[in-house]
């Protein structure tokens, strides 16, 4: 009774109160995304509601938030910043800020509150890692492997990645050093703790990649969300990383043989910012489009369609089931505690410091 008590209330305050932004607005918003399974979440949780809500709007799609920094990088260069909002993840939106590239946000004045009135500050808390980032989800990027490729012993540990004997075949990992670097040092015998410092050192980069080279000749590299579910779907890869969500989307939707490997899952963020410089109509409709997107109601229901757990604590208690399939979502969250036994939370600042120098490193190991 008190959750939908709430959920109504979040509704009915969406739906009645005026828009926080008087003056003109712009009636054209340029959304940044990832494309898949989660940038159909959006869509459905946020921006057609929003656009019944304001029949003259329309909200365009771009899926390049894998090029965003590079991209607006060259759009303040030359001056012209096409896009109006920018999904990113949470180290890339430190980057951001520190370049001013993108703008700052006071989210108690920006953001909705909670449905009890509680604060937008408190009610992330935390997750508020940059004074630009305006969190949407916590996800993990995990392995998913094939069911009928791994014998009768599925794997249990991350560390079975780099057995290439007891798992023989192909994996599939992400192109570049975030997580990888991770995963090798821990499987090298890094304890979890550790992990960061040895990292930070040029002998701790050279340890990470010599553990990949022992595996380096078995991979397939991706460079989108799309790319692992689509080799693990095919047989092409016997295990591969990518975000839960792909793989919820695959196991469950799609039904194919796959299951998750939840060990040294490595939580992080995802969250909107703004670009720096826009001119103030389309300003004043980004901001309320944003305030719109990110209530608690809106962020709970982009949990009816892909696993990834709500930024705001008001919004957990309103996460049911899938729209679609009638399954609780709650068992597919990251989050869960039967999922979270042992998992790895993403340093944002150690990689918004070292993300060139080490991405250089990986890259040059690449070519090799």
């Amino acid at each position: 009774m008190k959750i939908k008590t709430i959920a109504a209330l979040a509704v009915t305050t969406a739906l009645c109160a005026p828009s926080a932004f008087a003056g003109e607005m712009a009636n054209k918003i340029t959304a940044v995304s990832w494309g898949g399974a989660y940038q159909k979440s959006q869509i459905r949780a946020y921006a057609e509601p929003y656009m019944k809500m304001h029949p003259e709007v329309e909200i365009v799609w771009d899926e390049s938030s894998n090029e965003a920094v590079a991209k607006l990088r060259a759009m303040a260069e030359a001056n012209n910043i096409t896009w109006d909002i920018v999904d990113v993840v949470a180290a890339d939106a430190i980057r951001l800020c520190d370049e001013g590239l993108a703008m700052e946000i006071d989210p108690d004045k920006d953001l909705a509150p909670a449905p009890d009135g509680t604060p937008a500050s408190e009610d992330f808390g935390d997750l508020l890692v940059s004074d630009c980032f305006i969190p949407q989800i916590v996800y993990s990027t995990t392995f998913g492997y094939r069911t009928d490729m791994v014998g009768d012993t599925p794997p249990t540990s991350v560390c079975d990645v780099f057995d290439l004997e007891k798992y023989p075949g192909k994996r599939s990992l992400e192109k570049r050093p975030i997580n990888n670097m991770e995963w090798a040092l821990y499987c090298d015998g890094v304890a979890k703790e550790d992990i960061y410092d040895v990292l930070a050192t040029p002998e701790g980069q050279d340890r990470a990649l010599k553990k990949l080279d022992t595996i380096k000749d078995s991979v397939i590299w991706w460079s989108a969300g799309a790319d692992t579910p689509q080799l693990l779907a095919d047989g092409e890869v016997v295990m591969g990383s990518t975000y839960n969500g792909r793989l919820f989307s695959l196991i469950e939707e799609q039904k194919q043989p796959v299951a998750m490997l939840w060990d040294m899952q490595v939580f992080d963020l995802d969250g909107w910012i703004i670009p720096a410089g826009l001119p103030e109509d389309r300003l004043a409709r980004v901001k309320d489009f944003v305030r719109f997107a990110t209530d608690t109601q809106r962020l709970a229901d982009q949990a009816k369609y892909i696993s990834y757990g709500p930024a705001r604590k008001s919004s957990a208690p309103l996460v049911g089931k899938h729209a679609d399939l009638g399954i609780d979502m709650a068992p597919h969250m990251p989050t869960d505690p039967e999922n979270a036994k042992n998992t790895l939370l993403y340093n944002y600042e150690f990689w918004a410091d070292y993300r060139d120098d080490i991405d250089a490193k990986f890259q040059a190991w690449l070519a090799q």
